[in-house]
């Protein structure tokens, strides 16, 4: 017990050393660790989508690959730690910048997941979109997001990084912070425009519902297709949840070609997960507005500096992306909705509200001078 106590006040102690920065390759396990336990998850949330009637119990072989991941990317965090205190480093100085609060999220992971499993035992297992507001499912899925978005918080303030990273030096930020965006959009896929079907959408757009007709897939049956309201609503819920942090890096970094469509497909991943990639072609034009939205970025250059070209970005991106959205919802579900002033009107919302997101991001221009305070 003595040994215990002497090793906890050792690690408490802080050595006052200036905290340091991981290397690159560091960082990359970190994100692919990280992908281990989202992956984890998106495969949970396809068995309580497609087989809830099937779920009893908490001890699962999708819950099993779920805590897998946490347990390997935790293990790798704390050996991080372990390895710099090995140096004579102690307290925060031992802790490497960036990995702070994904250090202090795992015991607190931990502790939700056992409330999870209370909660399971005492309550049953949620299969409707009560499984959205479970307190405990909210707490696990807030301090998962700061486990896997460790590779984002290392490399924001990085010396070797700079403000045009390549892609291979952004690449496990990218990977944290899209990963972490799907965790965002699970717990507000009961607005998500990504589940629904072309046909689905069509019809919506169309001002008609019929029974069963391309629906979404979450969390438990669906028993009428979209209205119109439902599909304009969940378009500016998902266009807001999947513009904002690609706007976020924007304002940071001159994002290298490929970035933000590695993001969309990646966010992709989720929704594709709930409907058993039911809804294909929905799925890949967001796949697609990524790549165009990386020609944006390329022709436009927008940055935290050239605020102009930010907020032109930011409003043709989301047009760009809705517009798609319906143009391939129109192609593969069809024809075109037979209300056209649906049609033609939300991507022109989705533009505006894009415009408006990037206004609120960068309300002035910055400069891209590096930042050195506020280490996490």
């Amino acid at each position: 017990m003595a040994s215990a106590f002497a090793g906890a006040r050792r690690f408490v102690a802080n050595t006052g050393e200036p905290r340091g920065w991981v290397a690159p390759r560091t960082d990359l396990v970190t994100a692919l660790l990280g992908i281990w336990f989202g992956v984890g998850l998106m495969i949970d949330t396809w068995a309580h989508s497609n087989l809830a009637a099937e779920l009893e119990t908490f001890f699962t072989p999708w819950h099993a690959v779920f805590y897998s991941g946490f347990a390997v990317v935790s293990g790798w965090i704390i050996w991080q730690v372990w390895r710099t205190m090995r140096t004579g480093r102690q307290g925060l100085a031992a802790v490497p910048t960036g990995y702070l609060a994904g250090l202090v999220a795992i015991p607190a992971f931990a502790a939700f997941g056992l409330a999870d499993l209370t909660w399971h035992t005492v309550l049953g297992i949620e299969t409707t979109i009560d499984i959205f507001f479970s307190p405990s499912h909210l707490g696990l899925i807030v301090t998962m997001l700061l486990i896997i978005t460790t590779p984002l918080r290392s490399a924001w303030n990085a010396p070797d990084v700079g403000a045009r990273p390549s892609f291979g030096r952004l690449l496990p930020a990218l990977l944290g912070l899209a990963f972490a965006t799907t965790l965002v959009s699970l717990f507000l896929s009961y607005g998500g425009a990504m589940q629904y079907r072309p046909e689905g959408i069509v019809r919506a757009l169309s001002m008609l519902r019929d029974s069963g007709a391309g629906g979404p897939r979450g969390a438990g049956p669906v028993a009428v297709g979209p209205g119109a309201d439902q599909v304009a609503a969940s378009m500016v819920i998902t266009n807001v949840v999947m513009l904002a942090p690609v706007l976020l890096l924007v304002r940071r970094w001159l994002l290298p070609f490929g970035s933000v469509t590695v993001m969309y497909a990646i966010m992709a991943l989720m929704p594709g997960a709930q409907t058993e990639f039911r809804n294909l072609p929905i799925l890949l034009s967001f796949v697609i507005a990524g790549f165009v939205s990386d020609l944006l970025i390329r022709r436009l250059r927008p940055s935290g500096e050239r605020r102009a070209a930010y907020w032109a970005f930011a409003g043709l991106s989301a047009f760009v992306t809705w517009s798609l959205y319906i143009g391939v919802a129109s192609a593969t579900g069809g024809g075109l909705p037979a209300v056209p002033e649906l049609w033609t009107g939300a991507p022109v919302v989705a533009g505006l509200i894009g415009l408006a997101l990037g206004a609120l991001l960068l309300p002035n221009a910055t400069t891209a001078e590096p930042v050195t305070a506020g280490r996490t």
